[in-house]
Parts: C-alpha cells; sequence; structure tokens
C-alpha cells in the first residue's frame, strides 16, 4: 500500500469514527439529526483531515479556511470532526443539546470553537460564505471558504442569489459543496420541490461544476483537489452524490431519520453496523 492508499484508509477510519460519535451524542441526547450528519461525514473528514488549513490551538486564527455547514441541522458530524480535531475534548460529545452546553441544536459561532457561521435557518450559508471570501479579497488573504449545502436546502431562492453574485464578481477560493442525498424532513427532494438537473443549473449561473462520489474517500479528495485548484479562476461547486444515513442499514434513505433519535435497540444495532457494540456515553 503506497502512501496514498494509506491516507485514503486512515480518511475511511477517521469518518466511521466520526459516525459512531454521532449516533452516540444523538442517542444521549434524546433529539438531533442523524440522516444528513451520516451522509456528509465521509466530506466533512476529508476537509477537516486532509484539506482545510485551521489550528484547533488557535480557532479565529486569521488565515484559516473557513467552513460553512448551511445544512446547520447537521451539527452532530461537524462536532464530532471538531472535537476529533482537537478543537475541544471529545468527552464534550454527550453535553449535544444539554443546558449549558456549547454544543446547541445548530452551531453557534459565538459558543463553539472552531464553529465560523451561526446555521441552521436554510438559504444562509452561501451568502455568507460569499462574504467571507470578499471580505479575504479586500483584505489581501488567501484563505479558502467552503460551504456544504443541502439539496432540499437548494429550494431557497437565497441560494441561487448568492450563486448569481459570486459569479458575477468571479469570487476566487470559495467551494460550494451539495450533499445531494435526495431526501429532506418531508419526503423526497423530487417529490417535495425538484431542484434537478443540479450540474445545469449551477453553469447556467456562472460555476464551475465538479461531481464526485460523496461516499468513496479517494474520489471526495481527488475532486476537492480539482476544486481548491480551479476555483483560483472563480466559484466551485461540487455535487456529491450521497446517501441519507449512510452507514446505518435502517436508516439509510429514509426521510424519517432526518431529525429523529434511535431507541435503545435501533441504537445498539446502528453501533453494531458501524463496528462498535457500547453503551450511550460518547
Amino acid at each position: 500500500m503506497d502512501r496514498d492508499e494509506q491516507r485514503i484508509r486512515e480518511l475511511e477510519q477517521i469518518a466511521n469514527e466520526l459516525r459512531i460519535a454521532v449516533v452516540k451524542s444523538v442517542y444521549n441526547a434524546g433529539s438531533g439529526h442523524l440522516g444528513g450528519s451520516l451522509s456528509a461525514a465521509d466530506i466533512i473528514t476529508a476537509l477537516y483531515f486532509d484539506k482545510m488549513r485551521v489550528n484547533p490551538e488557535e480557532p479565529d486564527w486569521d488565515d484559516r479556511d473557513r467552513f460553512v455547514l448551511s445544512k446547520g441541522h447537521a451539527g452532530p458530524i461537524l462536532y464530532a470532526a471538531l472535537a476529533k480535531r482537537g478543537f475541544f475534548p471529545m468527552e464534550e460529545l454527550s453535553t449535544l443539546r444539554k443546558c449549558g452546553s456549547r454544543l446547541s441544536g445548530h452551531p453557534a459561532c459565538f459558543k463553539t470553537p472552531g464553529v465560523d457561521m451561526t446555521s441552521g435557518s436554510l438559504g444562509h450559508g452561501l451568502s455568507v460564505g460569499l462574504g467571507m471570501r470578499l471580505a479575504g479579497r479586500v483584505r489581501g488573504k488567501d484563505y479558502r471558504v467552503f460551504v456544504l449545502l443541502g439539496d432540499g436546502e437548494l429550494q431557497e431562492g437565497q441560494v441561487w442569489e448568492a450563486a448569481m453574485a459570486a459569479a458575477h464578481f468571479k469570487v476566487d477560493n470559495l467551494v460550494a459543496i451539495v450533499d445531494y442525498n435526495r431526501v429532506q424532513l418531508d419526503g423526497t427532494v423530487d417529490e417535495i420541490m425538484e431542484v434537478a438537473p443540479l450540474a445545469d443549473k449551477w453553469r447556467s449561473f456562472g460555476w464551475q461544476v465538479l461531481t464526485m462520489d460523496g461516499h468513496d474517500m479517494g474520489d471526495i479528495v481527488a475532486t476537492v483537489d480539482k476544486a481548491i485548484a480551479q476555483s483560483q479562476e472563480g466559484p466551485v461547486v461540487s455535487i456529491a452524490d450521497t446517501v441519507k444515513g449512510k452507514g446505518v442499514s435502517f436508516m439509510e434513505g429514509k426521510s424519517a431519520w432526518h431529525g429523529r433519535y434511535p431507541t435503545e435497540e435501533e441504537y445498539k444495532q446502528a453501533l453494531a453496523e458501524l463496528g462498535e457494540q457500547g453503551g450511550a456515553d460518547v
């Protein structure tokens, strides 16, 4: 196994550890969003453990890359990544959604080390990411901004206003990633309001478009590398083909798992499928 293959295996292992942490923290909280957290696990792993310039010892480092979780309900996977990366102790994941916790139901930048944007109200993230990158350009900074969007979120008009503005102003170092799992809160995306054809839509708004398998770590790493390079010429979006609830068979592709937590029996089965047996403690 060469060094690149070994690194991919390491990232896959981290992604699985983050999935386990998400299941444990949501079960322990008695509430939270599993489906969209699990679908984004591989993407967030690649960003935080291979691609993004961040410093856990200095969360507000001015030259850091920024990450915007526009689909803020997937906060559990962001928290798991931040904890694993060293922004705060892993043990703190057990406080998810508890009174007085720094880990609220949706990410809050004024509470949690490493969170760059308070999110949860869908549709705002790309606008904020655009503003972050424009500020960087004005200040002569080369930091990159990554924005993770949900596919149901693309039904929000503000996303497309931001997309239009980013292309118009030829904003560099801005990479959007769409978690295209095709399932949202109340059903499938095509039932509620179809957003396809995504690639054609983004191209018509002036963006460079890439696609990737959002659960193939090698493909994610290679595609993000390509997106970073191409973003020197203007904004880039990568459409990631994903599965809601990825990694837990009875959650995969089910809208019911958008925002519910598992029973004790479901919890044990989920951990078993992810390769770990254990109790509720994170």
